[in-house]
């Protein structure tokens, strides 16, 4: 007699499966899917029986569950898991399939059957039964809901309040005002600055004379002083209330001159260098009648700040640098190619595509315009004035980096995050029109603080143990944007802050307390977003600070360094364009044992007799190693500059490396900084505290049970192996991020294959019913 195996079944079911208690034989009650939802939030529609796309090319891992529209995200929640990542960052108030309403670029709906679909807009009506949800995101996410089980009146309701609640109509309908005001309602505890007292050291939010002050001292500005006379906002709308000015210049003359400014912006001061030179930062005289006179006076006040009397150059950054349209085209392009592209079509001419979009471009051109920035001041003992037409775009990334190159205290995290708070947030960068969190002018959205942060990568990349913060954290800080319950990327000035909170206690009866403030609070508090373990990815391990600590003969000292009379680091070649003041832009930086001088023999003949002060600086700069705690200079031929992976390419399941990418350095690099650290700790409990034993604490070190690296050492018996689930996006993961669909053959093949498809992976963000 022979056996007859068992037939498989044909049948899968995405129920979640019934449970039975086999003593009692009681089945018990399944768990309803519900939201978690933050003080404030509130559902506005959902829908069940959705499907969540997770593979490119099957269902067959795609996610059961329920979509949810709030007043603050798009979440979908489902009793099915994916795979959940040894290593992977965990977000506080966003859970795993979460979407924050201000990140959505679009929503798009698709009706396979009809063979229609549509961007949705604010108060559009939808006039076909959607059955596919297409939501791309300002991340590079892209997610897929597909409604096969879904009622359709359901999937219609859901799909146009996602569409209506992305664009807010005012900025107190954007989330973090409710947030704000139920915490305030709800809370016992004094909060300073939107953090609970104690809580460590805080970011300075340079909103008051104290800390400005500080930054003086700190700099030895000695010939600048706080002014105040911006109060209540009574001179410029866009400018901070406390700012920087010549000690020279009376209060009553700065009146005078603000009525010839664009905006009325006086020039403000940003830095100093130790050898005098201020770095300032203007908007564009208005009236050419007065500009001869206010600009001559300016030019006087800041030549008496200086200890040598040295002149002050001006670098015109409109007529230098792209336009913040330019930058816009050059980053949907990036983002086209990065995310949206099929693989199979563009491989052979990714790179040439890349290079095409012209964003790398716009990098080194930002990053070349501050290295000689930087030379006028350090090189040169000269002030500089960054000009600009209205002081709010360009001049915040330039000034940024030339105090990042030449100031390690900007490379620090807590340093950083100040420089972005002074030169970006008190500055007037109009954050709600760039980021469009309104999305209600396309033509004013441009991502320049995200140029900002990629020209930041650039450097790091180069010099990794220059600073104290790795690229996870400025990938976490550029998703931060999109998270609207933070001051700090929701206004275009101080002023509209200050009134709109005012405005909005006010409708709210919310009680001050005695500084008569609501305060909203900023992103620099890590701990409302992610846990002390995760914030331990920040953390860079090969970081060398002030506060690194070194062994010798069995004591643990401070690592020192010897002072120069200037900084010093590595230029890898010099520009041209600096022999002459500056004026040519269209040098290109070249590097040591480079082709250039015999690709240009007449140039290599023209250094050996003619030397200028600039390359004679770069070159002596460059004959030195490079000091991490001194300037640094990116290296800035295209060959220098690098795509970002990880912001672009995360989400890209084609491109993640498993057990590949930085992460694999990062993580023995973890473990060894680790292992040092536990060594050092039984040293100085074998040898006793003693005050030349004792290492710096670190400014925001972990408790002591709470080591400083995200990766923990292993023991001896263990192999030293990259764990498997690490991959390139660490510690981030691809999956359930629909990024495309894997398709096989031309394009009129994939024409060929249907509607469905086709609709689902061509871009859809022209097309409109």
């Amino acid at each position: 007699m022979f056996s007859v195996k068992p037939l498989k079944p044909t049948f899968k079911s995405y129920l979640p499966p019934v449970q039975t208690d086999v003593k009692k034989n009681i089945q018990p009650p399944i768990k309803k899917l519900e939201a978690k939802l933050l003080p404030g939030e509130i559902v506005v529609n959902e829908v069940n029986f959705v499907r969540k796309c997770i593979g490119a090319d099957s269902s067959q891992d795609d996610l059961w569950g329920k979509l949810i529209c709030t007043n603050f995200k798009v979440s979908f929640i489902s009793h099915d898991t994916l795979p959940k990542q040894r290593f992977q960052i965990s977000h506080l108030l966003l859970g795993e399939h979460d979407i924050p309403l201000t990140c959505l670029v679009q929503v798009v709906t698709v009706n396979d059957t009809k063979g229609k679909k549509k961007v949705l807009g604010s108060n559009q009506k939808l006039k076909f039964n959607p059955t596919e949800l297409i939501l791309y995101c300002k991340d590079f996410r892209i997610v897929r809901f597909c409604f096969d089980e879904a009622g359709p009146e359901s999937a219609k309701k859901v799909c146009l309040a996602i569409a209506h609640y992305c664009h807010p109509a005012d900025p107190q309908l954007l989330f973090g005002f409710e947030y704000l005001g139920r915490q305030y309602n709800g809370s016992s505890g004094e909060q300073i600055n939107g953090t609970v007292p104690g809580g460590g050291l805080q970011t300075p939010l340079f909103d008051r004379p104290s800390e400005w002050d500080r930054e003086i001292k700190r700099t030895g500005a000695a010939e600048w002083r706080v002014c105040s006379i911006n109060e209540g906002y009574a001179i410029s709308p866009s400018l901070p209330e406390y700012f920087v000015v010549p000690v020279s210049l009376a209060d009553q003359d700065l009146k005078q001159y603000s009525y010839f400014f664009t905006d009325k912006r006086i020039p403000l001061w940003c830095w100093n260098h130790p050898n005098g030179s201020a770095l300032v930062r203007m908007a564009s005289i208005s009236d050419p009648l007065q500009q001869r006179r206010v600009d001559q006076r300016i030019c006087t006040a800041i030549t008496k700040s200086h200890p040598q009397r040295s002149e002050v150059l001006r670098s015109d950054l409109d007529k230098n640098l792209p336009n913040i349209q330019e930058i816009q085209s050059a980053f949907v392009k990036i983002r086209q190619i990065c995310v949206i592209d099929p693989f199979e079509e563009s491989e052979e001419k990714w790179l040439s595509s890349i290079e095409n979009s012209q964003w790398l471009e716009y990098v080194r051109s930002f990053l070349k315009r501050s290295a000689e920035i930087v030379y006028l001041l350090d090189g040169k003992n000269a002030s500089v004035i960054l000009q600009e037409e209205e002081d709010r775009d360009l001049n915040c990334v330039v000034s940024s980096l030339v105090q990042l190159m030449l100031d390690p205290h900007y490379r620090s995290l807590i340093g950083f995050q100040s420089l972005v708070q002074k030169e970006w947030v008190m500055a007037g960068h109009r954050f709600l029109d760039r980021c469009n969190h309104l999305k209600k002018n396309d033509k004013e959205e441009s991502p320049l603080f995200m140029l900002f942060l990629d020209c930041v990568w650039q450097m790091m990349n180069q010099y990794p143990a220059a600073f104290e913060f790795t690229e996870t954290y400025l990938t976490v800080l550029s998703d931060s944007m999109w998270i609207p319950v933070f001051s700090t990327f929701l206004f275009n000035c101080p002023r509209q802050h200050a009134e709109h909170l005012t405005d909005f206690a006010k409708s709210k009866s919310i009680r001050l307390g005695e500084e008569k403030v609501l305060h909203f609070p900023p992103v620099w508090d890590w701990s409302q977003q992610f846990s002390i373990k995760d914030q331990t990815l920040f953390n860079n391990p090969m970081y060398v600070g002030k506060g690194a600590t070194c062994v010798q003969n069995g004591a643990v000292k401070t690592f020192r360094r010897t002072k120069h009379k200037t900084y010093s680091s590595t230029l890898r070649g010099m520009p041209s364009a600096l022999r002459n003041g500056l004026k040519d832009d269209n040098d290109t930086l070249t590097r040591r044992s480079s082709l250039v001088a015999q690709l240009k023999p007449d140039f290599a003949q023209l250094r050996e007799v003619v030397e200028s002060p600039s390359e004679r600086f770069f070159r002596d700069w460059f004959s030195r190693p490079a000091d991490q705690q001194g300037l640094l200079i990116p290296l800035l031929m295209p060959s220098h500059l690098a795509l970002w992976r990880l912001y672009f390419l995360r989400w890209v399941p084609e491109a993640c490396i498993t057990k590949g990418g930085p992460v694999t350095a990062y993580h023995k690099l973890s473990q060894l900084v680790d292992e040092i650290e536990m060594l050092q700790s039984q040293l100085r409990q074998y040898k006793g505290p003693t005050p030349a034993s004792t290492p710096l604490s670190s400014p925001r070190g972990p408790p002591s049970d709470q080591t400083r690296m995200y990766f923990k050492a292993t023991s001896p018996h263990e192999p030293p192996t990259t764990p498997d689930c690490l991959s390139s996006s660490f510690p981030f993961s691809p999956v359930g991020n629909l990024c495309r669909r894997s398709v096989h053959g031309t394009p009129i093949s994939k024409f060929l294959n249907g509607a469905r498809i086709w609709l689902s992976t061509e871009t859809l963000a022209n097309d409109t019913l």
